[in-house]
């Protein structure tokens, strides 16, 4: 299993990856050098977004979709995922 997720950093700016470890991606970007270069000076960081997929593949094509995304969209996507889960 794959996840794309979504980053907040310190200065409300927002990081996509994907991982096949959610929980410990999160710690190594807020916590260690194996997080992403672009996060280590922007601790602390906190999951807005994730979604699983099945294979790197449709989580990569996923989140080249999502980079591409205006600020605004990823935050209304983000918005979305959050009322659905509530």
């Amino acid at each position: 299993m794959y996840y794309l997720y979504i980053l907040e950093c310190s200065d409300q700016t927002l990081y996509s990856g994907i991982t096949v470890d959610l929980e410990r991606r999160v710690k190594e970007h807020d916590s260690s050098e194996l997080g992403a270069k672009y996060t280590r000076g922007r601790k602390p960081v906190k999951l807005v977004f994730s979604k699983e997929f099945q294979n790197r593949s449709q989580a990569s094509k996923e989140e080249s979709r999502i980079k591409k995304l205006s600020r605004e969209e990823k935050l209304e996507l983000i918005k979305t995922y959050h009322d659905a889960k509530d």
